[in-house]
């Protein structure tokens, strides 16, 4: 998991530019939808073919935000990448970015060990599970934005990897689509820390809110404990 520190100056700066620091740490976690981004074999599994090992270390943490928002009447939603959708190749990207392109064709097929989700993560039957053929979860088959919409959600935590590729693209779009939008600090993974750190700095100062799995997991405990009290 990267040990990373939000630089002091870039809180200050958020917050005299906000007002607030964090403006959406008070999120109602039953109007909440976790996303999480790519957590597949090919890039978590030891030996896949784009192996990002500090994503192994974030699973509990995803598991852990997974748990709560259920118990919270919140929806979680796991993000399957591929190259190659019904919808056709990312003919753009097969050629100029990768120098085996049948290599990422075959990892991501659907239905494929690397196109599954890393088996640690604690998937249930009533989750969402969307695809994507782009970096970012807004743009594929399953029109990921129509069915938050559809479930009265308002605010999108994020976590998952990479960091500062998928993830970051998922985040910087549900922002743009008027979500109020949660990185989760401790639930992303990139492949160095300098890499991670900068797009949490980035997100932050324009483009939403960067939280810690133990802030996200203490809101909707709090929220939990405050409906059971007004359900006596």
């Amino acid at each position: 998991m990267h040990d990373v520190t939000i630089p002091r100056e870039t809180l200050e700066s958020v917050e005299r530019r906000r007002g607030v620091l964090h403006p959406f740490a008070r999120f109602e976690p039953a109007r909440a939808a976790l996303v999480v981004v790519d957590m597949q074999n090919t890039f978590v599994a030891p030996g896949g073919l784009a192996e990002v090992p500090g994503a192994r270390a974030i699973v509990p943490n995803i598991n852990r935000i997974a748990e709560l928002l259920r118990r919270s009447g919140g929806t979680v939603i796991w993000i399957r990448g591929h190259v190659e959708s019904r919808r056709g190749p990312w003919s753009l990207y097969l050629r100029h970015f990768e120098r085996d392109p049948n290599a990422w064709r075959a990892a991501l097929a659907p239905g494929s060990e690397g196109w599954e989700l890393y088996p640690e993560l604690d998937v249930r039957g009533d989750d969402l599970f969307v695809d994507k053929d782009r970096y970012s979860a807004f743009y594929g088959p399953d029109d990921l934005d129509g069915q938050l919409r559809a479930r009265g959600i308002e605010t999108v935590i994020v976590c998952g990897t990479l960091t500062s590729s998928c993830c970051e693209s998922t985040a910087r779009d549900a922002m743009q689509h008027d979500y109020a939008t949660i990185m989760v600090l401790d639930g992303n993974a990139g492949k160095t820390d300098a890499q991670h750190l900068n797009t949490m700095c980035t997100f932050l100062m324009s483009f939403g809110d960067v939280l810690t799995t133990a802030q996200i997991c203490h809101r909707a405990e709090s929220w939990l404990v405050a409906r059971a009290a007004t359900a006596r």
